[in-house]
């Protein structure tokens, strides 16, 4: 690149300030957030991602350095949206990931919701319900919805792992009972009108410790 083509240093400064604006805003915005899928918080996100881009661009260009962290984009791992303008249907695809921290925990649930209801339908999970792990986990989900156990997981022994939230365009509902059997293998990534993700990648908590890094690095 020739000098001519190459920012000026003001412009590198400036697009670090964008930086430093775009991290107050994000931080605001998750001081903020009403829940784990909060779309004020996806935007800043993407905005910070956006700004921190540009800087490391600039800054390459102009002095040959470049930025000691990286932000993941999530757009990019989507295709432009390709659905209807105005959609007379949509699915919510969703999945979460759980790892049995304490299984313990999560048998002694398991079995009081078994003692409090011991008719188990004839499934005869309710024997096995304080003593195996997979059928506590059959007891759980069959007692609670998934959106209380995603707020409550720390009571049955669960930790979060990544998640993500898929709204997708349809022009009609499918046949009732159509999809059941494979629900996400029709999932077409061109019809997702938004997408929400929530990532061990995104921690902040990993982006303070390199800042820290930094700056113990420079003093």
């Amino acid at each position: 690149m020739s000098d001519a083509a190459q920012p000026t240093a003001a412009e590198v400064r400036a697009a670090a300030d964008a930086v430093k604006a775009a991290l107050d805003h994000h931080l605001e915005a998750v001081e903020r957030r009403s829940g784990d899928d909060d779309p004020a918080v996806y935007d800043a996100f993407n905005a910070l991602a956006a700004a921190a881009e540009v800087y490391d661009e600039l800054l390459y260009d102009r002095y040959d350095e470049v930025t000691p962290f990286e932000i993941p984009g999530v757009d990019d791992s989507m295709p432009p949206y390709a659905g209807p303008e105005e959609p007379n249907a949509l699915s919510v695809l969703i999945r979460r990931d759980y790892a049995v921290v304490e299984p313990t925990r999560l048998l002694a649930q398991a079995q009081r919701i078994v003692d409090a209801d011991p008719g188990d339908g004839g499934k005869g999970t309710g024997t096995a319900a304080g003593t195996s792990v997979h059928a506590a986990l059959g007891v759980l989900f069959g007692e609670y919805e998934p959106d209380e156990i995603a707020s409550r997981h720390q009571e049955f022994g669960l930790e979060e792992g990544d998640s993500t939230l898929w709204v997708s365009a349809a022009e009609e509902l499918p046949e009732a009972g159509e999809w059941l059997g494979a629900p996400f293998d029709e999932a077409d990534p061109q019809l997702v009108v938004c997408r929400f993700d929530v990532s061990s990648v995104f921690d902040e908590d990993d982006l303070d410790e390199e800042l820290d890094d930094l700056a113990t690095d420079r003093s």
